[in-house]
């Protein structure tokens, strides 16, 4: 699942919760927005057009099961998963019959919500038709043919296993954005895909060491949170790196070298 630009918004009058769910849904690559009420939460849907609610059953000012029925009669198909401590088997058949697409039961592991909310995302997102990819992809002096499957940087044709090239495809659709590693498994892997999160530095470090021949680096570590794909200068990947990558990047930087990216099992 692409997690670009995601937005979600968090509506719930109670504030530990709000900023728990803010922190956690932050730290794990989408941008939040919140809401109290539910006059609040109707603003918000309509003037920022979310991609997901999560919608807790009492408000204020209203009930989250009619507020969610309200919307669907309006037309409003944004994927809602419901947050309440109401957990008899009639209140979740109810938030499902409503409108909504999942039922999470307060108290909650942060963990699952959020596992919860990707699968509601995947699946929402598969029903959806696929959006037009451009064709070519440019940043810098990369250039990704979507038709031939080649990328070129300075002219140079660059040989990419399938996977790389899947990953310098949404670095490339992402520029100057910071894209967490969750956001780039997602993206990049198949959604029964079962390795870890160190497959994606494993994968940045092949990409990396295959364009280094042909000018500066362009995928930069931004420390904790993830990385982003940007111009800069060979001087400034030092601090980017991980541990005994810069010798390996210079290695296959030098001329006439054969240094290879040691390939691994294409996932």
């Amino acid at each position: 699942m692409d997690t670009k630009a995601l937005r979600l918004l968090v509506v719930d009058d109670e504030p530990n919760i709000v900023d728990m769910l803010r922190m956690a849904l932050r730290f794990h690559g989408f941008e939040v927005e919140t809401a109290s009420s539910g006059r609040e939460a109707t603003a918000a849907v309509t003037a920022s057009c979310p991609d997901l609610v999560v919608l807790d059953v009492m408000l204020p000012d209203c009930e989250g099961l009619a507020l969610c029925r309200q919307w669907r009669q309006a037309g409003v198909e944004v994927p809602v998963v419901f947050l309440t401590a109401r957990d008899r088997h009639a209140d979740k058949v109810a938030g499902l019959t409503y409108g909504g697409d999942d039922y999470v039961t307060k108290p909650f592991a942060i963990d699952e919500l959020v596992a919860r909310v990707r699968a509601v995302l995947r699946r929402t997102r598969r029903e959806q038709p696929a959006p037009t990819r451009a064709s070519m992809l440019e940043f810098a002096d990369v250039v990704l043919d979507e038709d031939t499957h080649q990328v070129t940087r300075a002219g140079h044709l660059v040989e990419l296993a399938p996977t790389e090239f899947r990953l310098l495809r949404y670095l490339l659709e992402n520029p100057n954005r910071v894209l967490s590693r969750e956001q780039i498994l997602d993206a990049v892997w198949s959604e029964d895909f079962r390795g870890g999160l160190t497959v994606v530095d494993q994968y940045v470090s092949y990409l990396r060491r295959k364009l280094a021949p042909y000018g500066p680096p362009l995928i930069h570590t931004q420390r904790g949170f993830g990385y982003a794909l940007r111009a800069g200068t060979r001087a400034e990947l030092g601090s980017t790196l991980r541990p005994g990558e810069a010798a390996r990047l210079g290695e296959a930087a030098r001329p006439g070298s054969t240094a290879q990216p040691g390939e691994a099992v294409q996932p």
